[in-house]
């Protein structure tokens, strides 16, 4: 699991897939940031993992803040699906 930052709106939203280090990741959470105050663009922070790492994610069994935070622009991001119908 790691906390990626996208620099700009790709269109995804939470339970979308993407295609980040030659895998497929889901979002499991999206904060969106910068609507308000800037930068000139948003910014999305993305709590992305693999489907093994759901039940981690959903119980609640990892530190936020001890995550790897890694940065991409989202020209760049390849969206394999753009939200999950379950994730409503």
């Amino acid at each position: 699991m790691k906390c990626l930052i996208v620099r700009g709106d790709p269109g995804i939203r939470k339970g979308a897939v993407i295609d980040y280090d030659d895998e497929e990741q889901i979002c499991f959470s999206i904060q969106r940031q910068g609507d308000y105050h800037g930068p000139e663009e948003v910014q999305l922070w993305c709590t992305i993992g693999t489907e093994d790492e759901r039940e981690a994610f959903e119980k609640r069994e990892y530190v936020p803040h001890w995550l790897d935070v890694e940065t991409i622009d989202a020209d760049a991001l390849d969206v394999v699906k753009a939200r999950s119908k379950m994730a409503v």
